[in-house]
């Protein structure tokens, strides 16, 4: 009878295997991550001026002031370009940069405390990039304590490392700031994938970092892994995995590689016939989902696992998980200043993105002008579709106080047959199957995405 059981149960699993095989081939579409609502190809750029941002922002911060602001820092640059990489970058050597870009980003933090009449409560710091660790930690030392000052009480810190160049004194100094946060981008330790991606990091020094971190304080580390990568097999990535959950960080970012050559020419260091694609990509993302929870880490969202002990796990539990530009965050916040060369802000009624240019940004910056290049004030509609699409992508569900319309029930029914979406009363929830599938029912509800379909390419595939 034992072994009857366990056939059941193998034949049972090998089906839902099958069946969710067959629904990422049909899912399998150009999808927005929905970061913002909408989202940024559907900003109205056209009429949007930096009068019009700095004005949004300070009626919301009049209302919001007390709840604390975030604050998001992009650090661009970088010693070698990773082929796979979507972010805005500069690749250098050259490290006389530092001063000159920190000095800039400074002094726009300095015109938005000016415009707001006082230096707003901070309630969370992220540092992102590019590679933050580029910098030296007596120089990321200066930023931080131009920003913040020397208070940093019950200021969320984190920031993201390159396992190649996080050295012991950038871990002790950050820390020292009120950093508790670490994220390092791992992607792959299979030889092959890094020499195709050109990044390069080995399990020891990850494990060095790691363990030098939680010796010094820090309560969460994130590790980005990313299925899809040229090269990649499945047995590389189970290696990974395995080698990943070995060192138990807290939380895990699993991301799907998003080829968008005509975006970043660096992706062209490689071919269509280097990546897996159909079953193949589709049975990667499946063994590395499986390894992360059989292990104990919970799905949070879209891409990201934690463990329970984790706050993210925490405020996912409580359904007070948010998600801005920057991913997902248990500090909720109205209020996000971005600060440098494309960073975005947003102040819950207007959206406003930087130069993406660094000379831009700089020139724009040194002569006391906001580096503000486009931007999108919401309507009343947008707040409301905002909502709904945020509450799908944090709570698992959304709520509407009136009869769900005729128009969301339609496009939501082939998800209701395939068992992705419920809907009871007024709710709209996923299922435990819809978990891999966030992005394809947000799209059920994004109005501008059906208002004007890409005829180009603007969107990664969902899977």
């Amino acid at each position: 009878m034992l072994v009857v059981a366990k056939v059941i149960a193998s034949l049972t699993l090998f089906t839902k295997k099958m069946d969710t095989t067959k629904l990422l081939k049909k899912y399998n579409v150009a999808a927005p991550r929905y970061t913002s609502y909408p989202t940024v190809p559907y900003w109205n750029t056209d009429k949007f001026t930096t009068g019009q941002w700095l004005n949004s922002l300070i009626k919301s911060y009049a209302t919001h002031k007390e709840d604390g602001i975030s604050i998001y820092i992009h650090l661009p640059f970088c010693e070698s370009l990773c082929t796979y990489c979507g972010c805005n970058t500069r690749i250098t050597k050259n490290h006389c940069v530092e001063i000159p870009y920190i000095t800039a980003l400074i002094k726009e933090w300095e015109m938005y405390c000016k415009v707001l009449g006082e230096k707003p409560k901070i309630k969370e710091l992220h540092l992102g990039g590019g590679t933050p660790t580029f910098f030296s930690p007596q120089n990321l030392k200066y930023l931080i304590t131009s920003i913040i000052g020397q208070d940093n009480e019950g200021i969320a810190c984190s920031f993201e490392g390159h396992p190649d160049n996080t050295t012991t004194t950038h871990l002790q100094v950050l820390h020292q700031l009120g950093f508790k946060r670490l994220s390092l981008g791992i992607q792959d330790f299979d030889s092959k994938v890094q020499l195709m991606i050109n990044r390069f990091q080995t399990p020891e020094q990850v494990a060095h970092i790691t363990k030098e971190a939680r010796a010094l304080g820090y309560d969460s580390i994130n590790f980005d892994l990313i299925y899809g990568l040229p090269g990649q097999t499945l047995k590389g990535l189970k290696q990974t995995i395995i080698e990943v959950i070995n060192m138990w960080p807290e939380r895990i970012a699993f991301y799907s590689y998003a080829h968008v050559p005509w975006l970043k020419p660096g992706q062209r260091h490689y071919s269509e016939k280097d990546i897996p694609q159909g079953n193949e990509k589709f049975a990667l993302y499946q063994i590395g989902r499986d390894l992360l929870l059989s292990a104990g880490y919970q799905e949070i969202g879209m891409d990201h696992f934690a463990l329970k002990k984790d706050s993210l796990f925490k405020a996912s539990e409580s359904h007070q998980l948010h998600r801005n530009f920057m991913g997902y965050t248990d500090q909720h916040t109205k209020i996000l200043i971005g600060l440098g060369v494309s960073s975005i802000s947003d102040c819950e009624t207007a959206f406003a993105q930087n130069s993406k240019t660094l000379e831009g940004y700089v020139a724009q910056i040194n002569n006391d002008c906001f580096a503000v290049e486009k931007g999108h004030l919401l309507t009343d509609k947008d707040l409301y579709i905002r909502q709904h699409i945020s509450n799908l992508m944090c709570k698992g569900f959304t709520y509407f106080h009136t009869e769900i319309p005729t128009v969301i029930i339609e496009r939501l029914k082939p998800l209701i047959a395939d068992n992705l979406v419920q809907i009871t009363g007024r709710e709209v929830s996923i299922t435990e199957t819809g978990k891999s599938f966030l992005r394809n029912v947000c799209m059920a509800f994004d109005e501008h995405l059906w208002d004007r379909q890409p005829q180009t390419n603007l969107f990664s595939n969902a899977v």
